[in-house]
This record gives C-alpha cells, sequence and structure tokens, in this order.
C-alpha cells in the first residue's frame, strides 16, 4: 500500500516535473521566435524599387572580379612595372571622381533612371574593350574611362534610393545597398580566382562585362519610371548648389578624412598583421573574414534600432568615428591575436554607424538643392580619399614606422570628429536663424 502511494506521489513530481519543463522549452522558443521576428522586421518595409536596386548593386558587384585583380593582371599578364602599376592606379582613381561628379550633373539633367542604365550598358562595352588594348597609355586612359562611365552610377543610385525610401527607414535602405555590395565583394573575388585559374584573365573582363549587362537588363526592365512607384519627390523650388553649402563642404571634408582612416584596413593594417604581429595570410583572412560577417548579421538590426526620431545622425557618425579610433589605438596596445579581434570588433562597429548615417545625411541634405551634385561630391568625398589613403599610410609607415602611423591615424579620427562637432554647431546656428526669420 505504502508502496503505491509513493509511487504515485513519484509520478506527480515527475509529471509536474515534466510541465515544468515543457513551460521553460515553450518560453525559450517563444523568446527565440521573438529575436527572430524582430531581426526580420528590420528587413521589412522596403519598397519594391529597393530591392531591385539592391539586386542590381549585388549582380553588379559579384561580377567585379577585374578591379581585385587588377595589379596582378598589369604585373603577371602584360609585364608592367610596379611603378606602371601605380600610375594605373592614379588614372583608377581620378577616373572615379571625374565619373561621381560627371554622374551627378547628368542626374540633375537626365534624371537617375537614364544615368544608371547609360553607366551599366557602357561598363558593359568597356570591360570587354580593356582587355584588347595595348601599351601603358592606353590601358591607362582605358581606365580612365571605365571608372567614369561606372561611377556615374554612385550619385544616380543614391538619389534614386532616396527617392524610393521612406523617411522614417532611409538609413536602413542605405544599409541594405551596403549589404548587397559586401555580399557581391565577397563572391566576386572568389569565383574571379577559379576563372583566372580555369580560362586565364581574359575571362575576367567577358564576366564583368556580363554581369553589367545583366544588371541593365534588370534596370530597364523592373525599374522604368513608368512601372516604379516614387515615394519622395520633394525637390527644392529654388534648388541650391552644394558648392554653396558651407555646412556641406565641412561635412564632407570630414568624410574624406573618415575615408583615409577607415582604408587603412585595407591597405596598411594587412601589412602590419603579417610583419608586425606575424600573422600568416589564413589567420588574416579570419581577421577579415570576421569584418564580413559581423557586418553580414548584425548591422541592419543595429540600424533599425538607432534609426528612431529624434536621433542625431551626425551624433551618431561622431560615435562611429570614435569607434574606429579606438581600433586604430589598439594595434598599439598588443599584438595578441585576441586584441586584435577585439580591434576588429571596434572598427566594424564604427562602419556600421558611420557610413549609413553619414549617407543619410547627405541624402537628407541634398533636398535642399541639385540632388544628383550633392551625392557626387559625397562620392568624391571617398574617391578623394582613395587616391590619397594607402600611399599616405605606407609613406607614414616607411618614415616614421607602424607606431607612429597609428597615433597619427587616431589624430586624424579626432580631427574627423572635431570638424562634425563643428558641423553640429553649424546645424544649431541655421536652425536658430531659421526660426528667427519665421517669427519676423
Amino acid at each position: 500500500m505504502f508502496f503505491c502511494f509513493s509511487s504515485l506521489r513519484h509520478f506527480g513530481e515527475d509529471v509536474k516535473t515534466l510541465r515544468n519543463t515543457r513551460a521553460t522549452v515553450m518560453n525559450l522558443y517563444l523568446r527565440n521566435m521573438t529575436w527572430l521576428n524582430q531581426y526580420l522586421s528590420s528587413y521589412k518595409g522596403f519598397s519594391r524599387e529597393v530591392w531591385v536596386i539592391a539586386l542590381i548593386t549585388l549582380i553588379n558587384r559579384a561580377g567585379t572580379m577585374v578591379i581585385p585583380f587588377l595589379s596582378l593582371y598589369l604585373t603577371n599578364d602584360q609585364g608592367f612595372s610596379l611603378d606602371e602599376v601605380g600610375w594605373v592606379m592614379t588614372f583608377f582613381g581620378i577616373g572615379s571622381v571625374a565619373g561621381s561628379w560627371l554622374g551627378g550633373k547628368l542626374t540633375d539633367i537626365l534624371g537617375a533612371y537614364k544615368v544608371m542604365a547609360a553607366s551599366l550598358l557602357g561598363s558593359a562595352v568597356l570591360f570587354v574593350v580593356l582587355q584588347y588594348l595595348d601599351g601603358i597609355h592606353a590601358i591607362r586612359f582605358g581606365i580612365f574611362f571605365l571608372m567614369a562611365v561606372a561611377d556615374m552610377f554612385r550619385p544616380a543610385m543614391f538619389v534614386a534610393l532616396r527617392a524610393y525610401s521612406k523617411p522614417e527607414n532611409r538609413t536602413r535602405s542605405v544599409t541594405l545597398i551596403r549589404l548587397a555590395i559586401n555580399l557581391g565583394f565577397s563572391a566576386g573575388p572568389a569565383v574571379g580566382g577559379l576563372i583566372i585559374a580555369g580560362v586565364g584573365y581574359g575571362g575576367l573582363f567577358w564576366v564583368d562585362g556580363l554581369t553589367c549587362l545583366i544588371a541593365g537588363a534588370i534596370l530597364l526592365k523592373m525599374l522604368s519610371p513608368r512601372k516604379s512607384n516614387v515615394i519622395d519627390e520633394t525637390k527644392a523650388e529654388l534648388p541650391l548648389s552644394p558648392y554653396s553649402d558651407k555646412l556641406y563642404l565641412v561635412f564632407l571634408l570630414a568624410m574624406a578624412l573618415f575615408g583615409v582612416v577607415f582604408l587603412q584596413f585595407f591597405s596598411t593594417v594587412p601589412v602590419f598583421y603579417n610583419q608586425v604581429a606575424g600573422l600568416s595570410e589564413y589567420e588574416i583572412g579570419i581577421l577579415m573574414a570576421i569584418n564580413g560577417l559581423f557586418i553580414f548579421v548584425f548591422e541592419m538590426p543595429l540600424i533599425k534600432y538607432l534609426e528612431k526620431p529624434g536621433k542625431s545622425k551626425m551624433w551618431l557618425i561622431i560615435m562611429g568615428t570614435l569607434l574606429v579610433a579606438i581600433s586604430y589605438f589598439l594595434l598599439n596596445v598588443s599584438t595578441l591575436y585576441s586584441v586584435l579581434i577585439i580591434s576588429i570588433l571596434f572598427l566594424t562597429l564604427g562602419e556600421m554607424v558611420a557610413f549609413p548615417f553619414s549617407n543619410a545625411f547627405a541624402m537628407d541634405r541634398a533636398k535642399r538643392g541639385k540632388q544628383g551634385a550633392y551625392m557626387a561630391l559625397y562620392s568624391i568625398a571617398f574617391s578623394v580619399s582613395h587616391i590619397f589613403a594607402h600611399n599616405a599610410g605606407f609613406h607614414a609607415i616607411d618614415n616614421y614606422g607602424y607606431e607612429t602611423a597609428w597615433y597619427g591615424t587616431v589624430a586624424l579620427a579626432i580631427i574627423c570628429m572635431s570638424l562634425l562637432m563643428f558641423v553640429i554647431s553649424m546645424e544649431r546656428k541655421q536652425d536658430s536663424n531659421s526660426l528667427l526669420s519665421e517669427e519676423k
């Protein structure tokens, strides 16, 4: 009898434990589902046109195989010296600046759709032609014209993105494009290496041209003005030139400095990893992969969290710049692999905050005047950074050593933050002047 009651009691306890376990599992499941829904919700709310632009960007960047292998093509296949390759890369940068300026100019005259189409289809032809150019002078000018046509796309794309985005998710729209670019650049070089191994460098030019052609065809088919729904048609009655917008010019100077700081990650930092930290190519690749993976997984929900009414874009850009500065400072603290990982995470977080919100600030500012010209100058700021960042970084290391170079990079970031704080004070002054003029 006692045994029966004891068994029943234990059975009841087991049932109770089972219920508690089921409740715990259910709570964990619901929490995970809530987190997953919140994560997926960061990708909702975009118009069809924004997704189309992201798809076009992904295809176009996935096909960008010539650019990562350009220096190898010029040295190994064409037999150019490093000095000659340096000049070709200079023409590459100058062409990018010219293309950004021209793209903005034409966007204000012809509209974003026509400029994007002309850029993609023109690039398709020029990528194929470039492989048949012979001699240093022909290739210099070929690269110049290719980049001039290819980079017309950027300011036009930003203007289109602004038109097809809701004001409340404009920064996330920029982030979606950034994700497409990162995914494309991740896939492109990997496939490019296989193409070189299989059919040689010539295959890269054909694939690059083909992907530009495919992206252009999708643009013509799915983004025609007759089929697209423009959400934001805000245009200034008396459009201002960005060259007369002093606040915007100071902002661009700050962004050019930020570009010089950030771009060391792609040139001098890998060399530091190898020469000073003693890392192998594989270990360096892992560090670089952390950057890309972190951006892919966390950038969109982070921007959704930060993109709220009342939050200052300028202060967020300053915060992002500060995180990047800390990243470079840590390189002088220790070369332990764990410290280098922490440094990468600081840089990645800074990049994830600074780039989308600086882009969104430029897009918001562009509604004051000629939108194509405004976005062209934003693109040019980073093109100028590309021209000077790499040479300046290696020159500083060669003459003063890594430690001084990293402290100099941090100093540039501090100057950048100071300029952005000056922009905030200029904004406040403009707002107070506007209020005074309205009261009068």
